[in-house]
């Protein structure tokens, strides 16, 4: 959550020749309601499903970069069919840049109304889950292009 993800993933698209789409959005898309909806109407769990089917219609398509949700990576089925079809890549903020970013949102539904402590609990607990990823690049203020230039390294070797 707020690790830069849209914005880096469309830089890395494009530094890579490949589409980018964001999972949130196809979800959106494809159900004709915002993700908050789906919270508040269908329940998490809902959601999650219907993430996870989006996910998997994506990475059965044609090569491109995806960036996805950030409790996407919780689920146990969607994290192996990620780790299994796709090169994972865990984009790693420090707290403090996160909490700043929510912090400026309403658009996160997981996030509204929670404190800064609150929101670290929810941070750290999904730590375990994002290790698992392929690819970790500790990320920071710095300029996005960096990012991609960490990732298109990593990638490489």
């Amino acid at each position: 959550m707020a690790a830069g993800k849209s914005r880096v993933g469309r830089m890395l698209a494009e530094r890579l020749g490949l589409p980018f789409v964001d999972s949130d959005a196809e979800i959106e898309a494809s159900t004709r309601m915002s993700v908050a909806d789906i919270f508040r109407h269908l329940g998490e769990p809902e959601f999650r499903r219907i993430e996870r089917r989006t996910i998997a219609d994506l990475i059965e398509g044609e090569p491109q970069v995806i960036s996805i949700g950030g409790g996407a990576f919780l689920d146990s089925e969607t994290r192996e069919l990620l780790n299994r079809d796709a090169t994972t890549i865990w984009l790693d903020p420090p707290f403090e840049l996160v909490w700043e970013r929510v912090s400026r949102s309403n658009k996160r539904p997981l996030a509204a109304g929670k404190s800064p402590e609150e929101l670290r609990q929810l941070w750290q607990s999904r730590r375990e889950h994002y290790e698992q990823a392929q690819i970790h690049i500790p990320t920071s203020e710095g300029p996005p292009a960096q990012v991609v230039e960490a990732i298109l390294e990593a990638i490489d070797t």
